[in-house]
């Protein structure tokens, strides 16, 4: 049996839990990435989704943010079907009771950001109306207009 760590470990989840999703959005703001940041963006999100689940007190909002950013980094780097399958989850994630709608709305941006990488213009604008619709049902102005201006960037 190995020794407990000389850290915190509960600490130190909720700080790579963050951390990690925070630096993967530093990669995903790069209009130019190289094959490595392209790599230490897709280990970053799959690290901050683990730090995620380690914590005692991760939600299902959680989950379906962390995994809709998977989703999101699968399909920048071009990856449709790995982009689909992480939205799936997202969208299985985001259809749980008292999730804000928020999260399914971008569930639905993350299944329209995939077909648009497989070139599926049909199930593209069907999950781009989809999250139209669901961002009529987000209270919040702030996260409203981030989910419309999101699905902005999705066009064949």
């Amino acid at each position: 049996m190995s020794n407990p760590p000389a850290f915190n470990l509960p600490a130190a989840h909720q700080y790579f839990s963050a951390e990690c999703f925070n630096r993967t959005w530093d990669y995903i703001g790069k209009t130019i990435r190289t094959p490595a940041e392209e790599e230490k963006m897709l280990l970053l999100a799959f690290a901050s989704f683990y730090h995620w689940m380690q914590r005692p007190d991760h939600t299902a909002e959680n989950r379906s943010i962390s995994l809709w950013q998977i989703s999101r980094v699968y399909a920048l780097l071009g990856q449709a079907e790995n982009a689909r399958r992480y939205a799936e989850q997202c969208l299985a994630e985001s259809d749980s009771p008292g999730l804000p709608p928020f999260c399914l709305g971008f569930a639905y941006e993350a299944l329209a950001r995939a077909a648009m990488v497989a070139g599926r213009k049909d199930q593209m604008q069907a999950y781009l109306a989809l999250a139209r619709q669901t961002a009529g049902k987000i209270s919040e102005a702030e996260d409203r207009n981030l989910l419309l201006n999101d699905l902005q960037s999705i066009q064949l």
